[in-house]
């Protein structure tokens, strides 16, 4: 079994801390630490106590190394719903793209086309590619771990220039970005 306590506490945006002193009754950031990494063995009792921390069903905190894979069952086309014609795996994210790393912006607050709660795939490249990258939503880092994000309207490999997604910002500048990551995916909950 495969312990997803990591995972879903980063996407919730808790610290180990913070998972710790939700917990009933309290435990320490260590203790949470140690179950996550798998150091420690996950109990039943621990995992419901996890569970109820995160505000989750115990069962996500475990996911099986042989579960079945998501599957494409109907493709909807100018007709509507249709069955799909033969069996078809899906590729997930991770498995799309071995060569280039994949980043995640989770988006906290609606900005322009974007909806709370949404993640937006992208898939990293060196500064050199922006020129073939230009008029696409692009996260580049910027000095003290802070970062940009929006459409690239201008620059190459020394500087660039991004559009914010929210109307009536200005444009963002970036000096000698260390990469350039351009959105390829959009993950939204319906």
């Amino acid at each position: 079994m495969i312990n997803r306590i990591r995972d879903i506490r980063l996407q919730k945006g808790l610290t180990l801390a913070d998972v710790a002193a939700a917990c009933d009754p309290p435990t320490t950031a260590q203790t949470i630490g140690r179950l996550e990494t798998g150091m420690r063995n996950l109990s039943l009792v621990w995992m419901n106590r996890i569970a109820a921390a995160l505000n989750v069903e115990p069962e996500l905190l475990l996911r099986s190394e042989a579960s079945e894979p998501p599957r494409i069952v109907a493709v909807l086309g100018d007709q509507g719903a249709e069955a799909a014609r033969s069996p078809i795996e899906p590729m997930l994210p991770n498995t799309l793209s071995a060569d280039t790393p994949w980043l995640v912006l989770v988006v906290e607050a609606p900005c322009g086309e974007y909806r709370a709660g949404d993640q937006v795939w992208l898939r990293q490249h060196p500064p050199e590619a922006a020129a073939k990258l230009m008029n696409r939503d692009v996260l580049a880092p910027r000095p003290g771990g802070r970062f940009a994000f929006g459409r690239l309207i201008d620059g190459d490999e020394d500087r660039v220039a991004l559009l914010p997604p929210a109307s009536g910002q200005r444009q963002l500048v970036v000096d000698h970005p260390a990469w350039l990551a351009v959105a390829e995916m959009l993950v939204r909950s319906l």
